[in-house]
């Protein structure tokens, strides 16, 4: 592949002084600011920290609490349940559940420098911005010591690579001194997690009413869990008959999910993997602009591999942010360290495989996080440029690559529909895994079975997915928004009648921007 620096479309300009919020949104946005300083682009958090320790979440609570309190209603109700939504959902978390104490991905995001590679701003802004970040780690993790006394073994076991890789964000040029006491403040919360991972409570369930608390919270949605399981594995069950019938395109004499263990094999090598997400990106982009199934179609998606730092996902995507100034998005995809074992290497490509991989570009790009991406730089107001449900945003980019199926994309080749079926059941399955973790007593081991009974993934693939449910317990979130998004348009086709279209549907929902689950009835009002 090229440089891609040579297809940038001109110099990033400097990040504007940012100081538009509402407190009620600012207070909110304190206590979230690794997530909005990078997927809203609110980069006046550049090279500062939130502060994590208990007195720390204290504070900030506190600070929540006199904002909600003085600052009256919104103008447009709507905004105002979803500010309340994220409100609640920040006490929730930190108040009641004290996911600080006992989750360690918090600290881990507060930690991580790789959300300055992307080229929101001039290449020095950005690296002033990292080095203060780095020279705030020694401070992080005193605060993450001083709350980490909960951390079940489960959950440090599935983090302690994670927190491991942090260090290869350290830029080389960073001065010695710095970099220095920053190395050894990561040593101590490294060695504070192994001890967690030997030593920690072996059981890290929240337990039913905390997993229906934080889940209702977010989303402004009374969840039953059992409800929600019992539609789990009905999706669970669709989804096998749908892959059943593809697979029978391709070959019907082989059981369905041992075709698709062979399909997965079939993908390019190391050195062609970027070069194929490139050609998929290309070919999503204009499927989704040629059948106008969304608002907008500008802006530019670059394809290339991922900051050192992230080179644990194997493809994501980040996006021009809301904040920040017109710029391209990145969709990052990481080939296989060349120094891995063969072995390791080749299960690492099969997501890369022909059968697979255009779904996860659909997901990604078009109609998926990039397109959505685009519209969210359109919303109105505040709440909905900043504050972004994440089953919502998982959600349309699962619905999407369904959405793609129903519309024919690579209709020609059976191996598409495969590919987003297998992914969905990847999905489904973190639901049902996520509550039975959490609520019914499911071990680690059990939830691999699981995978490994409903899904293709085996073996360490299946363990990784089970362990994820540890420590992040709303990972069902890409099939339960998926399903509120079609349960929501079957209701705007009767509602609107000959009125509806796929466009008018989506424009309604991307004029929200991200909302909470519970309140996506407002398209079907205002559509």
């Amino acid at each position: 592949m090229a440089d891609p620096a040579a297809r940038r479309p001109g110099r990033p300009g400097s990040v504007r002084v940012m100081d538009d919020l509402p407190p009620r949104v600012r207070a909110v946005c304190d206590l979230d600011v690794a997530d909005v300083r990078e997927y809203s682009g609110r980069h006046e958090y550049d090279g500062r920290i939130q502060d994590l320790s208990p007195g720390g979440v204290r504070d900030g609570l506190a600070r929540l609490a006199e904002a909600a309190a003085s600052g009256g209603p919104l103008d447009d109700p709507h905004d105002g349940s979803h500010l309340a939504a994220f409100e609640r959902r920040a006490q929730v978390a930190y108040g009641d559940l004290e996911l600080h104490r006992r989750n360690p991905l918090a600290h881990l995001a507060e930690m991580d420098l790789a959300c300055y590679d992307r080229e929101y701003a001039p290449a020095e802004q950005r690296a002033r911005a990292r080095l203060q970040h780095l020279s705030l780690w020694p401070q992080a993790v005193d605060a993450a010591l001083a709350s980490l006394d909960q951390v079940s073994a489960p959950v440090a076991s599935a983090l302690i690579s994670g927190i491991r890789g942090l260090a290869a964000g350290v830029p080389l040029s960073a001065p010695p001194d710095v970099a220095a006491r920053a190395i050894a403040a990561h040593t101590r919360l490294v060695t504070h997690l192994e001890l967690a991972a030997t030593d920690g409570d072996p059981d890290p369930a929240l337990g039913a009413a905390g997993l229906r608390s934080l889940m209702s919270a977010s989303e402004d949605r009374d969840v039953d869990l059992g409800v929600l399981a019992g539609r789990a594995d009905a999706e669970r069950d669709r989804l096998l008959n749908r892959l059943a019938e593809d697979c029978a395109r391709i070959d019907a004499s082989r059981p369905p999910l041992e075709l698709c263990r062979h399909l997965v094999r079939d993908h390019p090598g190391p050195d062609g993997v970027i070069e194929a997400a490139q050609r998929g990106t290309e070919q999503a982009i204009a499927f989704t602009r040629d059948r106008n199934l969304v608002p907008y179609h500008d802006g530019v998606c670059l394809v290339g591999p991922a900051p050192e730092s992230r080179r644990w996902a194997m493809a994501m995507i980040s996006t021009n942010a809301p904040g920040e100034p017109e710029g391209p998005s990145w969709f990052y995809v990481t080939p296989p360290d060349a120094l891995w074992p063969r072995r390791e290497q080749e299960e690492w490509l099969e997501v890369f495989s022909d059968t697979t991989l255009p779904g996860i570009v659909v997901h990604e790009v078009a109609p998926g996080h990039f397109s959505h991406g685009r519209a969210l730089r359109r919303v109105a107001g505040p709440v909905r440029r900043t504050l972004h449900s994440a089953a919502f945003l998982e959600g349309w980019a699962h619905y999407a690559e369904e959405l793609c199926v129903e519309e024919g994309f690579r209709g020609d080749d059976p191996r598409f529909a495969v590919g987003v079926w297998l992914e969905a059941l990847v999905r489904v399955t973190r639901l049902a895994c996520a509550i039975g973790v959490h609520t019914a007593g499911m071990s680690v081991e059990e939830g691999a079975r699981r995978f490994e009974a409903d899904t293709h993934l085996a073996g360490p693939a299946a363990l990784s997915e089970a362990r994820r449910a540890t420590f992040d317990p709303t990972y069902g979130r890409y099939t339960w928004g998926k399903l509120e998004i079609m349960d929501l348009r079957e209701q705007a086709r009767k509602q609107w009648g000959n009125g509806f279209t796929l466009l008018r549907f989506h424009t309604a929902l991307m004029e929200l921007g991200s909302p909470p689950l519970g309140l996506l009835g407002t398209a079907l009002d205002r559509g």
